[in-house]
C-alpha cells in the first residue's frame, strides 16, 4: 500500500459518498485521498484544482468526458466510481489500488526483465484497449499513472488530463508530462489513440531501462529528443523490441493501433480488433508474473482462430500461442487428450505447476526462463508460487469438487483419477463446457417451454458463456431455496437468475442488470405515483406496497398469489396496478395482448448478480469484463429490446458498478 498521510487543515473530510482518511498523493492536476464508503468500499477521489464556478461549457464538456471513462471496461484499468460537479473544485473518485507506483518500483528495485516486463507490456496495453473502445484518449499515460497490484498492472487517471482540458485554463499543448509527450502534443496538433500509444512506447522502455527513453536537463532538451531523436531499443527482446519501436514512431500514422499491440504480444493475427476474448487473455496474462507464456506465429494463430487444425480437428492450444500448464492465469491440458474448444483467443485458464511442451504426444517439463527482476516483485512471486502450492495440494487431498456436471467422465474405466477443476474458467479450458442456473417460471427473464430455457437471463448467459470460451452450455433450473445450495455443491458453475443474496460459499460478479422496484399500470391516465392515490394495487408478497405506502401514496391492497394472478386482476380492472421488480414485471406484461407501461418510480435498486462459488477471483474478474463489454457494444441494450420491447419503460443501459471480485 503507498504510504498515506494524514488530512491536514484545510483538507476536506467528506466528498460525496466517501469519507475520507488521509491523503494519498498530490501532483498537478490535483490531491488525491483515500476515502470509504458506507458500503466498504475504497476509492482514490482526486480533488481537482481546476475552478469550474460559472463556466457552464467547461461543465458540459466535463460531464460528456466523465460520462465516456464511466463506460470503460475494467481491463486491467481503475473504473471510475462516482463523480461531483456541484462544487467549485470538482472530484472523481476511481477504484482504490493496492499497489505501487511503476515508477516507484523501477527507480528503488532497478529495471524489470523477462516475464515480469512482457506482462507489464501486455497489462498496459490491454487497458489501452479498454480506454480506446470506449472512445477515450488517456493523454497522460506515463510510469506514475501505472501501479502494481497484487492481481497486475493497472493504468489509472484515465481521461482526467481531457477533462482538465476541457476547462480551458490548460492549453492542448500543455496536456501530458514532457517526457512522455508524443510529437503531435509538443507540435499543438489533434492527439488521438496514436498519441497514448507512443507513450506506452515511452512507459515500456522505462521500465526495461530504469531512465526516461527521452530524457535532459531541461524541458527543452526533453521535448527536442522526442522531436527529432530515435530510441535504442535494442535491450529488449522480440517481439517488444519491435513493438516498442513501431510505438515510438514520430508520425502517429506510422504507429500501431494499442489493439494491435495487443494482438501482437499475444501472438494472435491482425485481422480485426481486439476481442472480449483478448482482452480477458490479456489480463490472465498481466496477472501472473511467475510463469513464462508462449508466443506463435501469425500463420499458427491464424489457423487456431478457424477452430481447427490442418487435420481438421479442434487446434491444440500451442496453435493459439498459449503455454500449457500455465500457473494460475494460463491454460492446462492433459497432452492430447483434449483439444482446446474456441477461437484461439479466448480465455484459457488452469492449475498446472510449471511450463509444459508436447514432445512426441507426450508433456514435458520445461525449465522457466529467468530473468532479472526488482526484489519486492521477487517476494510477490514467491507469495503466488506459494498460494499455488497450497492449491494444488488442497487439489490432490479432494477439494474443490469438480464444477457443474460436465457429463459422462472421459477417464471412467481408464483408471485415472477423474478431472478436478480449480475454477469455472478452468473448467472451461479443459472440457469446453459450462454449467448455468437459471429460473424456469418468469416470462421474459427464465422461463422453461417445450424443453427448452428462455428469456432475457438465458440470452445473457449465453453471451457470457460463449465469451468466457465455453463452446456447450447447459442450463439448470433453479429456484430461490436451492440456488445457493446447487452453486455450493458444484451442481451448477454459474447462477444467472435475478440472483443477488448473499451466502456463505457464494460470492457475485456483475450486476449484469441494475433493477428497480416499480409498479405496473395499462396504459392511460395514470403517469405517476401520486395517481394510484386512493387506487387499488395487487397486494403480492412484494416490499414495493410497503415502499408505495412509504411515498404517502394511500393505496387499496387486493390479496393475490402470485404474478399470474395479478395479471389477471389488472388485465380484468379489478386492480389498476402491480408492484414489483421492474423486469420481472415487463417480463409478465410483454406477452400480454394490451399495452402497459412501468411508471419509472425506481422505488429501490436490485443488483442482478452473476452468482459463482466463493474465491473463485478469476471467473469472477473475467465475468465482470464480460458484462462491462456486453454494455459497451449495446448487446444487453438488444436483448432487453428483444425480450420487453412492447412495454413501455425505461431500462438501465449504462454500465452498472462492478461487484469487487477480492
Amino acid at each position: 500500500m503507498p504510504q498515506m498521510s494524514p488530512l491536514v487543515a484545510g483538507d476536506p473530510t467528506q466528498l460525496g459518498s466517501f469519507r475520507l482518511s488521509g491523503r494519498i498523493g498530490e501532483g498537478g492536476q490535483g490531491i488525491v485521498y483515500l476515502g470509504v464508503n458506507e458500503s466498504g468500499e475504497q476509492a482514490a477521489v482526486k480533488l481537482l484544482h481546476v475552478k469550474f464556478s460559472g463556466d457552464t461549457v467547461a461543465r458540459s464538456r466535463f460531464a460528456r468526458e466523465l460520462k465516456a471513462a464511466q463506460r470503460v471496461a475494467s481491463f486491467c484499468t481503475a473504473r471510475v466510481i462516482e463523480a461531483d460537479l456541484d462544487g467549485d473544485t470538482p472530484y472523481i473518485a476511481s477504484e482504490y489500488i493496492d499497489g505501487r507506483a511503476l515508477r516507484d518500483i523501477v527507480e528503488s528495485d532497478g529495471p524489470l526483465r523477462g516475464t515480469v516486463l512482457d506482462r507489464l507490456a501486455i497489462g498496459t496495453a490491454t487497458a489501452l484497449v479498454a480506454i480506446h473502445h470506449a472512445s477515450i484518449v488517456h493523454r497522460d499515460l506515463k510510469p506514475d499513472n501505472v501501479l502494481i497490484a497484487s492481481d497486475g498492472p493497472r493504468v489509472v487517471d484515465f481521461g482526467i488530463a481531457r477533462i482538465i482540458d476541457s476547462t480551458g485554463t490548460i492549453t492542448s499543448r500543455a496536456i501530458g508530462t514532457p517526457a512522455y509527450m508524443a510529437p503531435e502534443q509538443i507540435a499543438g496538433d489533434d492527439v488521438g489513440p496514436y498519441t497514448d500509444v507512443f507513450a506506452w512506447g515511452a512507459t515500456i522502455a522505462f521500465a526495461a531501462t530504469g531512465t526516461s527513453a527521452f530524457d535532459g536537463n531541461s524541458i527543452a532538451t526533453v521535448l527536442n529528443k522526442i522531436l527529432n531523436h530515435e530510441v535504442d531499443v535494442g535491450m529488449l527482446p522480440e517481439p517488444l523490441r519491435g513493438v516498442v519501436r513501431s510505438a515510438l514512431a514520430k508520425s502517429p500514422a506510422e504507429r500501431p493501433s494499442a489493439d494491435q499491440i495487443l494482438l501482437r504480444l499475444l501472438g494472435q493475427p491482425e485481422h480485426a480488433g481486439a476481442s472480449t476474448d483478448v482482452l480477458t487473455r490479456g489480463v490472465q496474462v498481466a496477472s501472473d508474473d511467475t510463469t513464462p507464456f508462449m508466443r506463435v506465429s501469425p500463420s499458427l494463430a491464424e489457423r487456431a482462430t478457424t477452430g481447427t487444425g490442418a487435420t481438421g480437428h479442434p487446434p491444440h492450444p500451442e496453435a493459439a500461442g498459449l503455454a500449457l500448464g500455465e500457473t494460475g492465469s494460463g491454460p492446462y491440458s492433459e497432452a492430447g487428450s483434449r483439444p482446446y474448444p474456441g477461437t484461439g483467443s479466448g480465455p484459457y485458464p488452469g492449475t498446472g505447476s510449471g511450463v509444459f511442451q508436447v514432445v512426441a504426444g507426450e508433456p514435458r517439463a520445461v525449465a522457466p526462463a529467468r530473468g532479472g527482476r526488482g526484489t519486492r516483485w521477487a517476494v510477490l512471486a514467491g507469495a503466488v508460487a506459494l498460494v499455488a502450492a497450497v492449491v494444488a495440494a488442497v487439489v490432490l487431498k479432494g477439494w474443490p469438487v469438480a464444477l457443474g456436471d460436465p457429463g459422462p467422465d472421459p477417464t471412467a474405466g481408464t483408471g485415472k483419477p477423474p478431472e478436478v477443476y480449480t475454477s469455472v474458467m478452468d473448467k472451461i479450458g479443459k472440457s469446453g463446457k459450462i454449467v448455468i442456473g437459471v429460473k424456469d417460471d418468469l416470462p421474459g427473464i427464465g422461463l422453461l417451454r417445450d424443453g427448452e430455457f428462455e428469456g432475457f437471463d438465458v440470452d445473457l448467459a449465453k453471451e457470457i458463456a460463449a465469451k468466457l470460451g465455453a463452446a456447450e452450455t447447459k442450463f439448470v433450473a433453479v429456484s430461490r431455496a436451492n440456488r445457493a445450495d446447487k452453486l455450493a455443491r458444484g451442481d451448477v458453475d454459474l447462477v444467472v437468475a435475478t440472483y443477488s443474496v448473499s451466502g456463505e460459499d457464494v460470492t457475485f460478479a456483475g450486476p449484469y442488470y441494475l433493477a428497480h422496484q416499480d409498479v405496473l399500470v395499462r396504459q392511460g391516465p395514470i403517469d405517476e405515483l401520486s395517481d394510484l392515490k386512493g387506487k387499488k394495487i395487487c397486494g403480492i408478497n412484494s416490499p414495493s406496497v410497503g415502499m408505495v405506502q412509504d411515498k404517502k401514496v394511500e393505496v387499496e391492497p387486493v390479496p393475490a398469489g402470485d404474478y399470474a394472478e395479478c395479471m389477471d386482476l389488472l388485465r380484468s380492472g379489478e386492480v389498476d396496478a402491480v408492484p414489483g421488480e421492474d423486469l420481472v414485471l415487463a417480463g409478465f406484461a410483454a406477452r400480454e395482448h394490451q399495452r402497459y407501461k412501468i411508471l419509472g418510480a425506481r422505488l429501490s435498486d436490485e443488483r442482478y448478480a452473476v452468482g459463482l462459488r466463493k474465491g473463485d477471483v478469476k471467473t469472477c474478474k473475467a465475468v465482470n469484463g464480460v458484462i462491462a463489454d456486453l454494455y459497451r457494444t449495446k448487446a444487453v441494450h438488444r436483448l432487453l429490446e428483444r425480450h420487453f420491447g412492447t412495454v413501455e419503460f425505461a431500462t438501465e443501459s449504462k454500465v452498472p458498478a462492478m461487484n469487487d471480485c477480492g
